[in-house]
């Protein structure tokens, strides 16, 4: 049974971690705090200042991947899983849980989010719920993704549609630990 003090700790915990932990200016510490709270994070990858987490149990993050500042990650409606070498630009939200507009009572719905390898999300982009996000796919600034991406499909605009292809090989492997970032 969940009593009220178990529900107030939770809240504490979060608050302590989304509004003061994952804002100090040493990626180290960030890191000790995030690899104890997500589900998995794979070598080598990183996550700047101000990233907030909703229930990183349901969240994992592959090898090599830089997460930039002020991104949201949601696990609350579903798992979120980001790939190898993926590519997140600053204040993006990806989302596991809505509203349902149709919704007599303005209930939740959910889906899971999957990011495959070698996926570049570039800053202010919009994930909901329920999206997969093929290799080596690029969304461009400010779109919001309502619709699964092809692989190596390049992805603009509200909602996101293709407007291009992606001709890379893919050999990169990502290392971005800034200082003080």
């Amino acid at each position: 049974m969940i009593t009220s003090f178990k529900i107030f700790l939770v809240a504490f915990w979060n608050y302590l971690l989304n509004r003061w932990i994952m804002f100090i200016p040493f990626h180290s510490i960030r890191m000790f705090f995030i690899r104890r709270v997500l589900l998995k994070v794979g070598k080598k990858s990183n996550a700047l200042m101000g990233l907030e987490i909703r229930k990183g149990k349901n969240i994992s993050i592959g090898d090599h991947c830089v997460i930039n500042r002020n991104v949201l990650l949601d696990g609350r409606g579903g798992r979120l899983t980001i790939g190898n070498n993926v590519d997140i630009a600053q204040e993006t939200n990806i989302w596991t849980l809505e509203h349902d507009v149709h919704d007599d009572y303005h209930r939740d719905k959910g889906g899971s989010v999957t990011i495959e390898d070698y996926v570049w999300i570039a800053s202010r982009v919009t994930i909901l719920p329920g999206i997969t996000i093929g290799k080596g796919a690029v969304v461009a600034s400010g779109s919001i993704v309502t619709k699964d991406v092809p692989a190596m499909s390049i992805v603009g605009g509200i909602p996101a549609k293709v407007i291009g292809q992606r001709n890379s090989k893919l050999l990169y492997q990502l290392h971005h630990q800034p200082w003080f970032q």
